[in-house]
């Protein structure tokens, strides 16, 4: 969340605005050979004041017991009461290679940008940390997510995607069952490809009993209750997950908001979001339906351009833009798109759910079914979430779109 801030141009104060935090943990680390100095100090943000600092010159090898000594003095600087397990939590050690760590973390950031690209770079990581440390299952965890994010988002087949997250996801647990991370990727894996609501849902519940500070099982704890309409409890979910780390959950409150009808709401999240990372395709793509939404079109289409512009290989983007056109009486525009994606001599997987948007938007509604229906059957897309998307809105009363949901025991 704090690499945008990494030169620090900004003062302390306006950072804390940035990331809606009270205190920042603020310093430098430096390397030299197999020694670190590490200088760290806690900092409130309104009267940057110290609340605690200190500098430590360790061995590399000794990372996670400054990482552990670290956390235990900001939680009593902080006056956080720490469980037994939390402390035990705190106090493990997940590898014995610090390489490994440091694969994770290069794997999760380019994880948190989403795109195709950035998805398979970050796999690429994970599966060194694994090559160094087969045991280690927060890579596990990780890459399991990351499949699942390739699927949902169409950049691999479901049949491909799914079996890969569903092993990774059962090797994570299987390798640390209390592993917080572990159970949020089973529980992804169940609301994605099994739909599975209530068995996705328990496992949600233990991740957050694990850890309740796990940014990832709010966030998508939160898409499951969006998923099923319930709304307001999204929305909780997902302020907590944005709360916890604003940077991987920065759209999906705005989602969320658009998703209920809050179009004001949305408007403020995601405007802020575009304009923090302009680089976004996630977030000019919200942008762009909440002004389709209150009847902006222009600017609506603008911004859903741009979200095509930024990631050119997502069918996603490409087909909502192409349902915005049909919407806004471009229809030439959205049969082209249309042709386009199911020209026989394209290379690259087109998932059918994508297709469904494209023909919604041109009013063609049994054929948006048929692509539905086959999309169910092949679990592609993000066809977990079909009830609660507003971009299916036109079909909700027909009868094969509820017999459809029927099935999926929604």
């Amino acid at each position: 969340s704090v690499m945008p801030f990494r030169t620090r141009e900004q003062g302390l104060a306006e950072i804390a605005s940035r990331l809606q935090v009270a205190t920042l943990l603020d310093g430098s680390v430096r390397r030299a050979g197999s020694r670190v100095r590490i200088v760290a100090q806690l900092v409130d943000a309104a009267t940057d004041a110290p609340v605690w600092a200190d500098t430590y010159d360790r061995e590399l090898t000794d990372i996670f017991a400054i990482q552990t000594e670290v956390a235990l003095r900001i939680a009593e600087a902080l006056e956080a009461e720490l469980s037994p397990d939390e402390r035990t939590r705190i106090d493990g050690r997940p590898t014995t290679d610090p390489r490994v760590y440091q694969l994770l973390l290069q794997g999760r950031h380019h994880y948190i940008r989403f795109a195709g690209d950035a998805l398979r770079r970050a796999i690429e990581y994970f599966e060194e940390a694994i090559a160094l440390d087969p045991g280690y299952a927060p890579a596990w965890s990780a890459m399991a997510l990351a499949y699942t994010e390739l699927g949902e988002q169409g950049f691999l087949p479901p049949d491909v995607a799914y079996p890969k997250a569903k092993e990774a996801a059962e090797r994570a647990v299987h390798l640390d069952p209390e592993l917080a991370d572990a159970h949020v990727t089973v529980a992804h894996v169940r609301m994605v490809y099994d739909f599975d609501w209530d068995g996705a849902e328990a496992e949600f519940q233990r991740a957050l009993e694990l850890s309740p500070g796990t940014a990832d099982a709010y966030d998508l704890y939160g898409r499951l209750c969006s998923a099923l309409g319930r709304f307001d409890e999204a929305i909780g979910l997902l302020t907590r997950a944005h709360e916890l780390d604003p940077l991987a959950h920065r759209n999906d409150v705005a989602t969320a908001y658009l998703r209920a009808g809050r179009y004001e709401d949305a408007l403020e999240l995601a405007g802020r979001s575009a304009e923090f990372a302009p680089e976004d395709a996630r977030a000019h793509a919200t942008l762009g339906w909440t002004y389709l939404r209150l009847g902006r079109g222009e600017e609506g289409l603008r911004h859903l351009e741009k979200a095509v512009a930024l990631t050119p290989d997502s069918v996603g983007w490409r087909a909502q833009l192409a349902q915005a056109y049909a919407l806004q009486g471009r229809t030439e525009d959205a049969r082209a798109i249309l042709a386009d994606l199911v020209d026989p001599s394209r290379t690259g997987y087109v998932a059918p759910y994508h297709l469904a948007y494209i023909h919604t938007g041109l009013g063609e509604h049994d054929r948006a079914i048929d692509c539905l229906e086959r999309a169910f059957e092949e679990r592609a897309g993000a066809m977990y979430g079909v009830k609660g998307s507003f971009l299916f809105e036109p079909l909700r009363s027909h009868p094969r779109f509820r017999d459809l949901l029927g099935r999926m025991n929604l």
